[in-house]
């Protein structure tokens, strides 16, 4: 049996402890490896050794740090077939669908390779007779990420190439249910030319996340996951003086307007539902039909999710995967009786379903609920799995008063041919990010990613300029180079421009 261990200081390190934890094969559901489950004292071990790289790579070129993130950036183009394989057998999503995370990953380190324009500060001259006051940006010194089981290569890149690009130290917590992704990157980074200790991997679960949280030598910590984790994590490690990025779960409404084109809103929205088995904290889990739109929706919602080709991750064809666990397919398909018996129609319904070959993965069909209420489970609770609510208004601002009432605030989009809708719409919705015809609005890595309300917990987005500054602080100096040979007496009143 493989065991997977840490990555600490250049190098695979066992660690201290002698706790494992099973890391399945989702599409077959059985046991294929192993994972150390690290504590307090390789946590410390990675903080050491983050410590003494820091003390070097803070000090290095924004060339030589740029070089190794056009190296890097290189190397995860000639290795994503088997990054994504990787992905695949561990997490369940399609081949295709991990190389698609691996590319919008790969766009955060393209950004951190032009880093040299962002980390620009500004310059004022004469601000008063013979002062000048600039401005730049250091790093923070060791930080670390903890990252969701959803997205083992992508989420990761959106925190430590802008970190380790900006002159940090990085550790990595990624999750026990898929941790070979993490490993493979650091192989990576080290193949780039990134010298030992700047990027570290932790395995571990919430013994490593609290000693991450609690860690005197670890400035700043970057989560994204439940919300009531992200929360935790806010309240822990701001507690201990430390920056926090916490994003949290997702409610996301898709809204179709009557002059919307049927066919390109449900072939969409079926693809935001029931991609990666909707284990995406931006997947489309409620669709809200407005007025004559819905029954013609319902229709076309209902075919398309019939069709969806469900299979293990790495036989082609494949549209949709298992579930990661055995312990979230139950948790979805007790979702979709509970559901019927609180009023919902279920219009397709996925439990149940056996994969020839595959009796024992982790397998359920895509589930379509008609006539949801906002009081029913399916739809005030964040489910994380392949299953569509359907809910049915009478208007636009019905539709977007909806949205507004939900706790959460990551995601949405609206489908319709009116330009005056579709801005009514952006400017009302309390939403971080807006699709107008795209059902799920990721940002481009120059812009930053976060929601609002529950979905952010503080006020950090990642990547994008929000990252940079995240990931640095600014420092504004004030110069005054006197001529020798004129003395310029102290003042010791408060010192003013004139």
């Amino acid at each position: 049996m493989k065991t997977i261990q840490h990555w600490i200081d250049g190098s695979p390190v066992p660690g201290t402890g002698t706790d494992t934890a099973p890391v399945f094969n989702p599409a077959t559901g059985a046991e294929q490896a192993r994972v150390v489950l690290g504590g307090a004292a390789d946590v410390d071990t990675a903080v050491t050794a983050a410590t003494k790289a820091f003390a070097t790579w803070s000090e290095s070129s924004l060339t030589q740090r740029t070089q190794v993130m056009f190296a890097f950036r290189q190397l995860l183009v000639e290795h994503e077939e088997e990054l994504g394989r990787i992905i695949s057998a561990e997490h369940g999503k399609t081949v295709d669908d991990a190389r698609g995370e691996i590319v919008r990953g790969r766009e955060v380190v393209e950004f951190a390779c032009g880093l040299g324009d962002v980390l620009k500060g500004s310059f004022s001259d004469q601000v008063s007779r013979g002062v000048d006051v600039h401005d730049f940006r250091q790093p923070l010194g060791v930080v670390a990420g903890i990252a969701p089981f959803n997205f083992p290569a992508m989420v990761p890149l959106w925190m430590h190439p802008i970190a380790i690009a900006t002159g940090n130290t990085f550790i990595l917590k990624p999750s026990e249910r898929d941790p070979s992704a993490a490993n493979f990157v650091a192989e990576l980074y080290r193949k780039a030319g990134l010298p030992d200790g700047v990027f570290n991997v932790v395995h571990g679960g919430k013994d490593a996340v609290d000693a991450i949280l609690a860690h005197p030598g670890i400035e700043a910590v970057s989560f994204v996951g439940s919300t009531p984790i992200a929360k935790y994590v806010h309240e822990r490690a701001t507690a201990a003086g430390k920056r926090v990025q916490a994003l949290g779960g997702a409610k996301n409404h898709a809204v179709v307007l009557p002059d919307a084109d049927l066919e390109y809103a449900a072939g969409h929205i079926t693809a935001g539902a029931y991609g990666s088995a909707g284990e995406r904290c931006m997947a489309i889990s409620v669709a809200v039909a407005v007025g004559e739109a819905a029954d013609g929706l319902v229709a076309v919602l209902e075919r398309k999710a019939r069709e969806v080709e469900v299979g293990p991750g790495d036989r082609p064809g494949t549209d949709m995967g298992p579930l990661v666990t055995k312990a979230a397919q139950e948790r979805v398909e007790n979702a979709v009786a509970t559901a019927a018996a609180q009023g919902a129609t279920v219009i397709v319904d996925g439990r149940g379903l056996k994969i020839d070959g595959h009796e024992n993965g982790f397998f359920t069909g895509p589930s379509l609920l008609d006539h949801v209420t906002t009081e029913m489970d399916a739809y005030r609770q964040e489910l994380f799995g392949p299953v569509l609510a359907l809910v049915r208004v009478d208007t636009l601002d019905q539709a977007i008063d909806l949205i507004n009432a939900n706790p959460y605030g990551n995601g949405t989009a609206l489908f319709t041919a009116s330009g005056e809708a579709a801005r009514r719409f952006q400017r009302n919705v309390k939403i971080g990010m807006i699709g107008v015809n795209v059902p799920v609005p990721v940002p481009m890595s120059y812009y930053s990613f976060g929601g609002w309300k529950d979905s952010l917990i503080g006020d950090s987005p990642i990547h994008g300029p929000e990252g940079i500054r995240f990931y640095t602080r600014p420092k504004v100096v004030t110069t005054r180079w006197p001529q020798q040979n004129h003395q310029i007496a102290a003042g010791f009143a408060f010192p003013t421009s004139s």
